[in-house]
């Protein structure tokens, strides 16, 4: 059957890459190590997704091509492998100069519920938009080795809530082994939070023991940014999340 969305898609992959998109993206070090193809197909879905997102400028911030490009490249490099369409519950992104603030919801220990006012460098809500602070966004990507990454951490949400809740376990194929993959994944997340409140030094940042959403996406962040030393420090975890986005980044950095 004729897909208008699938003819369309193939067309603007097949596009030349912009010189001034390729510099942008030479400045990114997270993106260093692709193979030849991979960088031919990454381009590609730098196009479709720079054509398909709404990207909005907020808080004073003037929309320009490199933060597009910036954004949809890190954003494209987890779905490099994956058998995706484009995050399409996601039509916009909305992107302010620097860290932003709004109310969010929490219960109180009394039960009641009262809304907070928060600083915030990404949020990505569930059918909803993701939201970055720009320069949070592009010193993520130009910094690869702090395991800190806004674009990869709010992009991996994206691909955990992909099967209607938001648990930290992404929509596994078959081939994967479901149970053994939450297996794995929840024994690293133990073992994370035991590190922490026994104070010893953990390559993962404290803010993933808060949840296992929250460990997802910072070890996502670990997986494509400091794989060699995830793989060191968590070899189970590194194998199966290098098992679900097909890729294996510690081989590039090799």
């Amino acid at each position: 059957m004729f897909s208008w969305t699938a003819w369309r898609r193939k067309r603007l992959r097949a596009r030349p890459f912009p010189l001034a998109w390729q510099e942008t993206l030479g400045f990114l070090p997270v993106l260093h190590g692709l193979s030849t193809e991979e960088q031919r197909k990454l381009q590609g879905l730098i196009h479709v997704f720079v054509a398909e997102k709404s990207f909005e400028g907020c808080g004073g911030l003037e929309m320009r091509d490199k933060i597009k490009v910036v954004i949809a490249a890190q954003a494209a490099l987890l779905i490099l492998h994956l058998h995706h369409d484009f995050y399409h519950r996601v039509n916009s992104i909305l992107v302010y100069p620097s860290t932003f603030r709004h109310n969010m919801m929490h219960r109180q220990g009394d039960g009641t519920v009262a809304a907070v006012n928060q600083s915030h460098l990404g949020e990505a809500w569930p059918g909803g938009p993701v939201i970055l602070a720009w320069d949070s966004a592009y010193q993520g990507g130009r910094r690869a080795d702090d395991g800190q990454n806004t674009v990869i951490h709010e992009f991996a949400h994206k691909l955990d809530m992909l099967d209607g809740t938001t648990d930290g376990i992404p929509p596994l194929a078959q081939d994967l082994d479901p149970p053994s993959w939450r297996t794995d994944f929840t024994a690293a997340l133990e073992n994370h939070q035991r590190a922490l409140k026994a104070k010893r030094p953990h390559l993962i940042d404290a803010y993933g023991a808060t949840s296992p959403a929250e460990f997802f996406a910072v070890a996502s962040e670990n997986f494509f940014e400091r794989p060699v030393a995830l793989k060191q420090e968590e070899p189970a975890l590194y194998q199966r999340m290098a098992a679900f986005f097909r890729q294996d980044p510690a081989r590039r950095q090799a």
